[in-house]
């Protein structure tokens, strides 16, 4: 359309009268200022006081009325129009309609935008590479954990955070797949902000048109430290499992053997001293076969003794046995246990048991100390040939722990006691 320096309209095209739904009998002789919305005058008023001066208006987007009254999204571009000596008298102004235009830059916008909420928000590195492998894109999870810029990520300076002792390795690992265009996994330590090193499964995916050829790659680092770790100890717990299940069956096979088959209670004592076995695995495979409380040990084997529970006293400090010190003394009270209610303190109302343990210091190192003192029962006699149960309590601690075993047999009652290194049973 061309128009006045008042604004007034002088021409208009078949463009403008399908655009603002004016015809040009209609609104040549008007006032530009009809197609204005009230809150945009002041615009009119700018390109005015640029024209006069002879300026051109660089395109700009703005919102005109039609002649219905909707508003419709137009770019605007407006030249001074001269007379033959050079002054301005009038303007010439070209309006595009980039409705659909500003539809699309908004659906663009809201996929940027949606796009962007995901990848800055999932837990994985994320970045997008060129066909030559080049980082043109990486999200802020990156910068987040390396501390390094995301513009680090885009200039190649993220190799930097890759452990040296894997980088060589990781890059050479790349280049087949960037000529061949096929997916591309790794394994390898990241460095994190803090310093330390973290493990990440890589997984990149060639981006490819119609003809196969890659255009892009889509790439994510996913943290499996934990995953790494859970698995190593799975492994590691499966070899103590098949360590110890062969250590039992062995032990197992060697009470078997031990226990004299000539008694007429054999079955009973030794499914007595495997229950005893299967006690204090039950409180190493409760604590993961982590370090025991002595009291916990000891309490697990004299619970199978009922009501003579209440005749026995404990007393001592908190000290942890590792699982081998606790298969080596439970055994070992088990059979005083046994021991003590078929013949000794327990097999009377009026018996007690005191069971004491202590932390303590001789020679220059740390001693563990615990002792079984019986009184209160029959009269006791040392017994007449050394069996099995003297072995469980007397040669299997000494062995394990190298401890010093004192057994002794007075008349008011048996008397047991340990003394060994304390890191023997740490």
């Amino acid at each position: 359309m061309g128009k006045t320096l008042a604004g007034r309209i002088l021409s208009w095209n078949a463009a403008a009268e399908r655009i603002f739904g004016w015809s040009a009998e209609e609104i040549v002789g008007r006032n530009v200022r009809t197609l204005i919305p009230r809150e945009r005058q002041a615009e009119e008023d700018e390109i005015i006081a640029s024209i006069r001066q002879g300026r051109r208006v660089p395109t700009f987007e703005t919102v005109r009325l039609r002649k219905d009254g909707s508003e419709i999204d137009l770019a605007i571009t407006v030249s001074p129009v001269l007379d033959g000596n050079g002054a301005v008298i009038a303007a010439s102004k070209i309006a595009r309609d980039i409705t659909g235009s500003l539809r699309l830059r908004a659906r663009l916008e809201e996929s940027e935008r949606r796009f962007r909420l995901m990848a800055d928000n999932i837990a994985q590195i994320a970045w997008i590479a060129n066909d030559q492998g080049r980082i043109i894109w990486a999200n802020k999870r990156w910068a987040e954990y390396t501390g390094m810029s995301i513009e680090d990520a885009l200039e190649g300076r993220w190799q930097a955070a890759l452990h040296p002792d894997h980088l060589e390795r990781v890059l050479a690992g790349r280049l087949p797949t960037l000529a061949s265009g096929e997916n591309w996994e790794d394994t390898y330590p990241l460095r994190g902000k803090d310093g330390h090193y973290r493990w990440f499964l890589s997984r990149a995916v060639s981006i490819q048109d119609v003809a196969g050829k890659v255009i892009c790659w889509f790439a994510t680092a996913t943290d499996v430290t934990e995953m790494r770790e859970a698995e190593e100890r799975i492994e590691l717990l499966l070899q103590e499992v098949n360590h110890r299940s062969k250590n039992m069956l062995a032990i197992v096979q060697s009470l078997a053997r031990r226990t004299d088959v000539g008694r007429e209670d054999f079955i009973e004592r030794l499914e007595h001293r495997i229950q005893g076995l299967a006690a204090n695995q039950d409180v190493l495979v409760r604590r993961a076969w982590s370090r025991i409380p002595v009291q916990e040990m000891i309490e697990a084997q004299l619970r199978s003794l009922g009501d003579s529970r209440v005749q026995i006293t404990c007393e001592g400090p908190q000290v942890l046995l590792s699982p081998g010190a606790a298969e080596a003394l439970a055994m070992a009270f088990h059979e005083m246990g046994t021991n003590a209610i078929k013949y000794g303190a327990l097999s009377v109302p009026e018996g007690r048991v005191a069971v004491r343990w202590s932390l303590g210091e001789g020679g220059g190192r740390a001693l563990f100390r615990i002792e079984w003192a019986e009184s209160g029962g029959p009269p006791v006699h040392p017994p007449e040939r050394q069996g099995f149960g003297t072995r469980i309590m007397i040669d299997v601690p000494r062995v394990k722990l190298e401890a010093r075993i004192s057994a002794e047999y007075p008349p008011e009652g048996f008397r047991w006691s340990l003394e060994c290194p304390a890191a023997s049973i740490a």
